[in-house]
C-alpha cells in the first residue's frame, strides 16, 4: 500500500518541480513542505489558466470578433473586468487550497483515487468517470441552488458574484469573481466524488483546472446552442433571474428538478 501511495506522492512532486522549478529559484521552495510546494504550484497553474483563458477568449470575442457576437452596448467595459479580476485575485489563494488538501488526502490513501488507468482498466475508467461526472453536476447544481435559496448564504457569499447580473457586464473574467468560501463549495462536489466512487488522480486534475476554462467560457454571454450543454445562453439567464439554470455543464439537472429555462425559447424570433 506504501507503494502505491507513493505513486501519487511522485505525480505531485513532478509536478511542482515543473512548475516551480522552471519559475523560481531553487534555494525559494526546494526546502519547504511539500504541502506548501503543491500550494504554490496549484495558486500559479490557477492564475495562469484564469488569465490566459479569460484574456484569449475576450480578445476573440471583443476585439477579434467585435459586433459578430456580441452588439457594441453588450460589450463589458475594461473597468468592470478589471473589477472581476480583482475579485477573482483575492480569492484564488484560498480556491487553490482545495485541491492542495484534496492531493493530500490522495496521497495519505483516504481516497478511492487509483494512480494508472491499467488499474482498472478503460471500459471501467470510463465508467467510474461516468459516474464521476454525474456526482459532480449532481452536487454543483445542490451547492449553487442553495447559495441561491439559503438567505445567508446568497446574501454574504453568492451576492458577490451576482453584482454582475446583465450583458454590459458579465465577462469571461467573471467566471471566477465569487467570494472565496462561495467559490471553494462550488467546487466541493469534485472532492466529494473521489471518496465515492474509484477515481483517476491525473483527470481529476485535469477536471479541476479545466473549471477555470469552463467558467470563463459560460460568462461570455454567447447562446452556443450545443445541446445538452450548459453553454452561457443558459447561464446568462441565471444572471437576470436569479431562479433558473443552476447546472453546471449539462442541463439535465435542471431540466430534472424543474428549474431549466431555455435561452431559444426567451429570443424575439421565438416570441414572434
Amino acid at each position: 500500500m506504501e507503494d502505491y501511495l507513493q505513486l501519487f506522492v511522485d505525480e505531485t512532486s513532478f509536478y511542482n518541480r515543473i512548475v516551480l522549478g522552471n519559475l523560481l529559484p531553487e534555494n525559494l521552495w526546494k526546502a519547504l513542505p511539500h504541502f506548501i510546494q503543491t500550494w504554490i504550484r496549484n495558486y500559479i497553474g490557477g492564475t495562469a489558466v484564469y488569465f490566459i483563458s479569460g484574456f484569449l477568449w475576450s480578445f476573440y470575442i471583443y476585439y477579434w470578433k467585435r459586433n459578430v457576437y456580441l452588439p457594441k452596448d453588450a460589450i463589458p467595459s475594461t473597468k468592470a473586468m478589471f473589477l472581476q479580476i480583482v475579485v477573482a485575485m483575492k480569492a484564488m489563494p484560498w480556491y487553490c487550497l482545495l485541491p492542495t488538501l484534496s492531493e493530500y488526502m490522495v496521497e495519505n490513501g483516504w481516497t478511492r483515487c487509483f494512480s494508472r488507468i491499467s488499474d482498472v482498466g478503460w471500459p471501467l475508467y470510463l465508467l467510474y468517470l461516468a459516474v464521476y461526472l454525474a456526482i459532480v453536476e449532481f452536487g454543483i447544481y445542490w451547492a449553487h441552488r442553495e447559495l441561491h435559496d439559503i438567505k445567508p448564504l446568497y446574501k454574504y457569499l453568492h451576492a458577490t458574484h451576482h453584482i454582475y447580473n446583465k450583458q454590459n457586464t458579465l465577462s469571461p473574467f467573471a467566471g471566477l469573481a465569487f467570494h472565496p468560501l462561495d467559490g471553494i463549495l462550488q467546487a466541493v462536489p469534485h472532492v466529494i466524488a473521489f471518496f465515492l466512487v474509484p477515481t483517476h488522480f491525473t483527470t481529476h486534475i485535469i477536471l479541476l483546472f479545466l473549471e477555470a476554462v469552463w467558467t470563463a467560457n459560460i460568462h461570455d454571454c454567447i447562446h452556443g446552442n450545443l445541446w445538452p450543454v450548459m453553454g452561457a445562453g443558459y447561464h446568462t439567464i441565471h444572471h437576470t433571474t436569479y431562479r433558473h439554470n443552476y447546472g453546471h455543464y449539462t442541463i439535465w439537472m435542471d431540466w430534472f428538478f424543474g428549474t431549466l429555462r431555455d435561452p431559444d425559447l426567451d429570443s424575439p424570433d421565438k416570441k414572434m
